[in-house]
């Protein structure tokens, strides 16, 4: 267990060893609970067997009372069936000679299964249950008296004396509610951390190939960190054999983490989005890393000692490998990495230690899949046999082509089989390529519209964002995205997504739409395409798309535009430039438009025809882009401008009623937004980042949609706006450097308890008003009488709170605080002790406190921070404390013993 609430007790956890046991452990339950009954059964058993049942945990409990010596086989599969075992050491557990050899079959499911093992002690001390002592030790003793059998006791106290070392929740003077909320936010993480992964809806031919593989990972040694690499062509199941060997064994390892699908992750959301998945995935934290080189050195660091697994799947360059699992000794003896990729070399460069290739299916394994997928049956109808015998020819033993195949033609006639058999003999070389696209031949016209957008252009995209353009193009995707999926064409999760060679066979299928003049193409996304289409005037109204996406500094000539080079492109819905560079004036952009997103725009605005009427996604990065007109966006959802650094003002967007998002990224000149983006119904987020010269923004907001407020570092941005309207769906509210001096009066029941986030670091500024502003169920009360008053009071629902700067004095001793759970207080030398001292008591679930102080003109420290104010600390947040964070705090020169008995973490620098 990592890091848990302040009454999870610390010990010594068993080490993993590594099971030769090559099958997944089929678990009957998911928690089996062991307690005496005549202890706690009636009330605290109750309730926490319910507040199981009502997270969906299946949870075992013997209901009858303990009978005779010996516990019964039931009782003894129920143990061994159970993911997770939860011990309830009470009282009188110890004079139970039931309960102590459940204890043992527990302790014995823990060393050989790795079944989980969770102690509570209720109403008693872990160090009682180690050493026996007090009323438990009692207990203990009358049994030992009553049975007489020295051999038993002696396993029994070895059972209790390592129990009582585990990690476990500890009652304590708190309430059942919140001892049982603790339980079940452990539960919750173990089930969620250690579920398996979705292999294959039918997992044909994998049993051997796991077998291999097995072989080259060395499980039976633990004092090495093994690489092993799988290669293979695309669609051959690499994926799919990797996510059975993690499920197989990555409940032996202290830390796991399946990174999937690499090579494009990486592309869409970067390596370093890809190393924070790793960290968290493994440690349970989020360290936010915002840099490849400090993340190399942090996944080095913090796991050196951890026997992790990790898999790498779909790796296509060394840069990957050498960011997220650079060298063995990032990881602790024991581990192991395994890779997936289609580059054998990739893995030769990298110096794995054992390689496997991947194969096509045997025959009779290619037949049992077709034959799953298409008639639910291991073999297939007789009346089938001859022209299921012609689909296996040209299926050729893929796993991918069978999958798909026998997908499409499942509920067919044999005359269907048989016409589609004739299209297949008419496609070219009789590759995977021309056998794919039988299923898109059966689709609707809308959806392979949709298909090919997606090939194309929105492959990894938002799932949510591609649904909005299809919809705006009246492709009814809510129809039809259901068909792409149930024909295996695409996967959705958040974003969409679809194998390479399905990729690869829509954009074929455009390609071959006109072979040699692809300005006669629907859609295009070759960078050489494109400029030979836009220099050379040959676009026609066939093009309905166009992306250029190039890698970051790649090094490609600019593209010269000429006036007509859109002209004849009147039905394109789609332009996506991603690190292009073009030059040029062209005087025409279709009206059909849906996504225009492109950086380095090199004119200082659209078109005078362009009206955008049918634009829903619009998007400028960087580039020259200076003026905007706005006045016939109304199907507009989705805005966002970064680093145009000659966007001086966002004008009148009245019209844009459809608007969802706006984001506006480091625009350093931008001085002024318009009064009409307070009055957008519709818009769910309003972020501002980076602007320093903005002084305009609107001055009344009357945004009911209103989710996520942002102005970041908007250093000469002061007033906050007037509230209009109730914002009962405001989240979160970020002023991160941006010196807002006052909260406005209208402020006063408008906002709600929907607030779990609100950031004030680097206000600098000190809020000016001086009465009391109330927000929902909460209030912020500023007191007249204090020269440096600043915010003081509550916030129903805030669960994380931020300050930093010369916001002082901050008052918490407001009840309605309560829910709070972290406190960062940064540079705050003016806190009184008397404050904090006094109404900490009240912040009954904090558990992380984050004090951080800079030295006083002179030299001096604040009395805050002294040792006799920690000594006493104790006696309010013991319950609920997990980690005191003094390490920028080093005014502290030693720490109290009592803090060490109530924190788990104690980051300081004596």
């Amino acid at each position: 267990m990592s890091t848990s609430s302040m009454a999870f007790q610390l010990g010594a956890s068993s080490s993993l060893s590594f099971s030769s046991s090559s099958s997944i452990r089929r678990w009957t339950h998911d928690v089996f609970l062991s307690s005496r009954g005549t202890d706690v059964r009636k009330y605290f058993i109750s309730h926490l067997y319910h507040a199981l049942y009502r997270r969906g945990v299946n949870t075992y409990i013997d209901n009858n009372l303990e009978k005779g010596e010996e516990i019964s086989s039931e009782l003894l599969k129920a143990i061994d069936g159970s993911k997770i075992s939860i011990v309830v050491l009470s009282k009188n557990y110890s004079d139970s000679r039931w309960c102590l050899d459940e204890l043992l079959k527990i302790l014995e499911c823990k060393a050989m299964v790795k079944q989980n093992v969770l102690p509570l002690f209720y109403d008693v001390n872990p160090s009682d249950v180690r050493r026996q002592k007090g009323s438990f030790g009692k207990a203990f003793a009358r049994l030992r008296f009553a049975i007489n059998d020295e051999v038993k006791v002696t396993m029994w106290e070895a059972a209790l004396k390592k129990v009582g070392s585990l990690a476990g929740v500890v009652l304590g003077d708190r309430n059942e509610s919140d001892f049982i909320l603790d339980i079940i936010t452990w539960v919750d993480s173990i089930m969620i951390n250690r579920t398996s992964l979705n292999v294959a809806k039918y997992p044909v031919g994998i049993k051997s190939r796991v077998r291999d593989i097995y072989q080259r990972l060395s499980l039976e040694r633990n004092d090495i960190t093994c690489m092993v690499g799988i290669w293979g062509t695309g669609g051959i199941g690499k994926t799919t054999i990797s996510k059975e060997i993690y499920n197989r064994i990555f409940h032996q390892f202290e830390g796991s983490c399946f990174l999937k699908n690499i090579r494009e992750s990486s592309k869409t959301g970067g390596l370093i989005r890809l190393q924070n998945t790793l960290l968290y995935e493994i440690l349970g934290e989020n360290l936010d890393v915002r840099d490849c080189d400090r993340g190399i050195n942090v996944i080095s660091h913090r796991l050196h000692s951890k026997r992790v697994l990790l898999i790498l799947d779909d790796v296509d360059e060394l840069k990957q490998l050498e960011t997220l699992a650079g060298d063995r000794k990032w990881f602790g003896p024991g581990s192991r990495i395994i890779v997936t990729t289609r580059d054998q070399d990739l893995l030769n460069i990298f110096k794995v230690d054992s390689t496997y290739q991947m194969e096509i299916l045997a025959y009779s394994e290619a037949r049992k899949l077709v034959s799953l997928h298409a008639f639910e049956k291991e073999e297939p109808l007789d009346s089938y046999a001859e022209v299921f015998e012609q689909v296996m020819q040209y299926a050729r033993g893929l796993p991918l082509a069978l999958t798909v195949l026998g997908s499409n033609l499942k509920g067919k006639t044999i005359c269907q089989w048989e016409s589609a058999l004739d299209k297949y003999k008419q496609i070219p070389n009789e590759n995977i390529q021309s056998v794919l696209q039988v299923s898109y031949d059966g689709l609707e016209e809308c959806d392979k519209d949709m298909f090919l957008d997606i090939a194309c252009f929105f492959k990894g995209q938002p799932l949510a964002d591609v649904i909005k353009i299809f919809e705006s193009c009246n492709f009814h995707p809510n129809d039809g995205i259901p068909k792409l999926i149930d024909k295996c064409l695409i996967t959705v999760g958040y974003d969409i997504w679809m194998h390479d060679l399905l990729q690869d066979m829509g954009r074929e299928i455009v390609r071959k739409e006109s072979p040699k003049e692809p300005g006669a193409r629907s859609r295009l996304w070759c960078h050489e395409d494109i400029r030979y289409v836009l220099e050379e005037n040959t676009g026609t109204n066939n093009v309905e798309g166009i992306k250029v996406d190039l890698p970051v500094g790649h090094d490609h000539d600019t593209i010269c535009l000429s006036p007509n080079a859109f002209k004849e492109m009147k039905r394109l819905r789609i332009f996506i430039s991603h690190n292009a560079h073009f030059s040029g004036e062209f005087n025409y952009l279709s009206n059909e438009l849906r996504v225009l997103n492109w950086s380095n725009y090199h004119l200082q605005s659209l078109p005078s025809n362009f009206r955008g009427e049918k634009l829903v996604v619009f998007k400028m990065h960087a580039g020259c882009i200076k003026e905007i007109i706005t006045g016939k966006f109304k199907n507009l959802t989705k805005m966002k401008f970064s680093k145009c650094k000659f966007l001086t003002r966002i004008p009148d967007f009245s019209s844009c009623s459809n608007l969802e998002e706006l984001s506006i990224l480091t625009c350093e000149n931008l001085v002024e937004i318009h009064d009409s983006v307070g009055f957008l119904n519709k818009l769910v987020s309003l972020g501002l980042y980076g602007c320093p010269n903005l002084r305009s923004f609107p001055r009344r907001l009357k945004l009911r949609s209103l989710r996520y407020l942002a102005l970041y570092d908007c250093s000469e941005l002061q007033n906050f706006p007037q509230i209009e309207c109730k914002m009962e769906f405001l989240s979160s509210i970020h002023l991160e450097g941006t010196p807002i001096k006052e909260l406005p009066s209208s402020i006063i029941g408008y906002l709600t308890p929907a607030i779990n986030s609100l950031s004030l670091k680097r206000c600098t500024s000190r809020l000016q008003n001086r009465n009391e502003l109330c927000l929902g169920d909460y209030s912020i009360k500023l007191e007249e009488d204090e020269p440096d008053s600043s915010v003081n009071g509550c916030f129903t629902g805030i669960d994380h709170l931020s300050i930093e700067g010369s916001l002082v004095h901050l008052l918490i001793s407001i009840p309605h605080l309560q829910h709070l759970k972290s406190l960062s207080l940064a540079n705050h030398p003016n806190i009184a002790i008397d404050e904090i001292h006094s109404s900490i008591g009240y912040l009954t679930r904090l558990k992380k406190l984050h004090l951080t102080t800079s030295p006083l003109v002179d030299g001096f420290w604040p009395s805050v921070f002294n040792n006799w104010y920690l000594d006493d600390f104790s006696d309010y947040c013991s319950s609920t404390l997990q980690e005191l964070d003094l390490s920028e705090s080093s005014a502290i020169v030693s720490l109290p013993p009592s803090i060490k008995s109530f924190v788990e973490w104690v980051l300081y620098q004596p």
